[in-house]
Parts: structure tokens; C-alpha cells; sequence
């Protein structure tokens, strides 16, 4: 950051008085800019014991497959925001959200808030951001396929906790970027 949004001047990194971080304050008007993680969210969607993927037409990780999710807008609510992501990547309507997944990236401030939702029907195509989408049986998941850490993690607990039909919330961190290899 290098002006104020505020006033327009240059403004500057500093450890305002009762904080412990730097933040970019304005040297004009004395606005601090927090800059905070930002709110990943979206659907494990359900149907039948198989699982709703989108292969991703953007990037990054063009081509690979994924659960459609993505960045929280302003004035929405979790499940809005996992609700609409569903329908912008597989053009596909999803109720029953349940809380699943809390994964914290802090290396790139970033927060997955994953739901498991049930499929409403099999009306479901791919949208914008999407090559394809396609349900699939836990046994057939293109693991070396998979587009980010995060979608790996979720879909492993999910096709553990199938095991037990038990869907308890897991929360984990991604501490460290994965290698291109790890991430795959």
C-alpha cells in the first residue's frame, strides 16, 4: 500500500501506539489500514455417496480439479457465499450446509471455511470458472489431480469420516507453502 484510501497521501509502515504489528498508517489524516485474511468458502456438494468437482477453466492450477468455492464478498453470510460459489463454478443449487472443514493458510492470509451440502438434483453444468464439472465416487477422486492443499485435505477427511458416516469439524493449518509436487 502506498496511499491513503481515505485522503489520497503517502502513507507509512509503523507499530501504532498499543499494537504489536506494523501497519501502513497515513501520515496525513492518521488512518490506520488493518489488512486482515481473507474468507475462502464453499461446498463439498452430495449426491448419492459421490461428490460434486469442478475442473477449473481459471488460474491458478488451470485444468485441475476442485470443490467449488471462493472469496467471501462483502454483505453476504458464510453460506451465501458457499451457496453462490456452488452456482457460479457448477451451476448447480445445494442446501443443507453443514459446517466441515476450518483450514487456516496463514503464509498466504488466507481461511477455508468448507461446508458439506447436500445436491438439490442433478442440474449442474459448468460455469465460468469451470472446464467441467462431474460427480464422483469417494474410490474414483483424481487425487494427483486435485487442484490445491486444501481441497486434498477436505475430500480426505470426508472419505475417512464416510468410513463411519460421522462428519465431525475439523480444524487444521497449512503452515508452510506446499512444493508443486506436495500440492498436486
Amino acid at each position: 500500500m502506498k496511499y491513503c484510501s481515505q485522503c489520497g497521501t503517502p502513507v507509512s509502515s509503523k507499530i501504532p501506539e498499543g499494537d504489536n504489528l506494523p501497519r501502513f498508517i497515513c501520515d496525513n489524516c492518521h488512518t490506520i489500514h488493518y489488512q486482515n485474511p481473507k474468507i475462502v468458502t464453499g461446498c463439498l456438494p452430495e449426491w448419492e455417496n459421490k461428490i460434486l468437482l469442478c475442473k477449473r477453466a481459471i488460474e491458478p492450477r488451470y485444468g485441475l480439479w476442485t470443490l467449488p468455492a471462493g472469496f467471501m464478498e462483502n454483505h453476504e453470510t458464510l453460506t451465501q457465499a458457499a451457496e453462490r460459489e456452488t452456482w457460479e463454478e457448477a451451476c448447480a443449487k445445494v442446501d443443507n450446509l453443514q459446517l466441515y472443514t476450518v483450514i487456516s493458510l496463514p503464509y498466504i492470509s488466507q481461511v477455508y471455511i468448507m461446508f458439506r451440502a447436500r445436491l438439490i438434483d442433478l442440474n449442474f453444468a459448468p460455469g465460468s470458472e469451470s472446464l467441467d464439472v462431474k460427480l464422483f465416487h469417494p474410490e474414483n477422486i483424481p487425487w494427483d489431480e486435485l487442484a490445491f492443499p486444501v481441497i486434498r485435505r477436505t475430500l480426505t477427511h470426508y472419505c475417512e469420516d464416510l468410513a463411519t458416516r460421522q462428519f465431525p469439524l475439523h480444524i487444521s493449518d497449512i503452515l508452510h507453502r506446499p512444493s508443486e509436487t506436495q500440492g498436486k
